[in-house]
């Protein structure tokens, strides 16, 4: 992408309230052109309202989207849906159930002529790879087979953002995965820009270029899966991309004192200062009794690829999480030595703070 080319998308200070609930409080938002970013957090954080505010379909109550620095909303100008050239891709893909394939495809390309709308039909058909099914009805295609249409659909009016509502999450397991990777070459492919919503974490550093991590209405976290996820700005965003573990300690001349010993960190507070560490489950190992911290087996659970396993450390009340690639002889209830194995473990100031740093282990 050219350092030239402009932003796809941005939107300034935009707000939605419904009644006496405010959904989105002035939210603003930058999309690079030409890359997958996904709009991720749980459910009733307003990432639906906000693609439904892009798309057109709802308008916000106040301030302004551009799309490639042409403003379509605005105290001064709203413009209507069919006329942004955004393709909308639906969480049940929405095809027309009375219309062929062919026929779903040509629905939004009823401004071209018959020869152009046709050659556009056939390309994005190639490209997809589903010329085969054009003469068939969305009754008698397989989940992946819809998907795949749907896909075209929206692609074959050439729009300039595609908006994605959690378009994987009809599909079993196993399919999903091979679909959505399929999906993502052909936008990368295709260079296409694309919002896609999710609630899935997993998915989201799966996807995303770039991941806008959400909560209540405002943007917790900007950044690149990587930044995401090594690097989280808070309590909430190192929880909500996977699990952790909470450790309470106190900060003194450059260490923090727990429960279960003393850690390094380069946090810049005041000692005494309350902090909060958040330990990922694989950041823990453990080995047999005599090294490392006292603990003992209170649950292992296989899941194939790894075990997960509950650590009993005196005193915490609540055991600590972990898990292992590697098989592990010790059983439930046999006593075992806890280490910090070099993983990242993120801290913060108190419980909700924005300040984070990486314990040099």
């Amino acid at each position: 992408m050219s350092s030239a080319q402009p932003d796809a998308l941005r939107l300034d200070g935009v707000s939605r309230s419904f009644g006496t609930r405010t959904v989105l409080p002035a939210l603003s938002l930058t999309v690079p052109a030409g890359r997958i970013t996904c709009l991720l957090g749980e459910s009733g954080c307003g990432k639906s309202t906000l693609l439904r505010l892009i798309a057109g379909v709802d308008r916000p109550d106040d301030g302004v989207i551009e799309i490639g620095g042409r403003r379509i909303v605005g105290p001064d100008c709203f413009t209507e849906p069919e006329s942004r050239r955004i393709g909308f891709m639906f969480q049940d893909y929405a095809l027309f159930p009375h219309l062929s394939v062919a026929e779903n495809l040509a629905f939004g390309l009823q401004a071209l002529g018959r020869a152009e709308r046709a050659a556009r039909i056939a390309g994005i058909s190639e490209r997809i790879g589903i010329t085969h099914l054009l003469s068939r009805y969305p009754h008698s295609l397989s989940g992946g087979e819809q998907q795949r249409a749907a896909l075209a659909r929206a692609l074959a009016p050439q729009p300039e953002i595609l908006l994605m509502d959690e378009p994987f999450s009809n599909l079993d397991q196993g399919l999903r995965e091979r679909v959505r990777r399929e999906t993502l070459d052909i936008l990368r492919q295709l260079g296409t820009t694309a919002i896609l919503v999710t609630h899935d974490p997993q998915e989201a550093l799966a996807v995303g270029d770039l991941i806008v991590l959400m909560k209540q209405g405002s943007i917790e976290q900007i950044g690149t899966p990587f930044d995401i996820y090594d690097r989280p700005s808070s309590i909430y965003a190192a929880e909500f991309m996977g699990p952790c573990n909470r450790l309470a300690g106190i900060w003194r001349a450059g260490e923090i004192e727990t429960a279960i010993g003393r850690f390094p960190a380069a946090l810049k507070v005041a000692d005494g200062t309350a902090v909060m560490a958040c330990i990922r489950p694989q950041a823990l190992s453990i080995e047999p009794d005599g090294g490392g911290i006292s603990a003992r087996i209170v649950s292992k659970t296989f899941t194939g690829e790894s075990e997960q396993i509950e650590i009993s450390v005196h005193p915490l009340f609540e055991p600590l999480r972990m898990h292992s690639h590697e098989r592990i002889p010790m059983e439930v209830g046999e006593k075992v030595g806890l280490r910090l194995n070099g993983a990242q473990i993120h801290v913060f100031e108190d419980e909700f703070s924005a300040e984070e740093t990486v314990l040099p282990l």
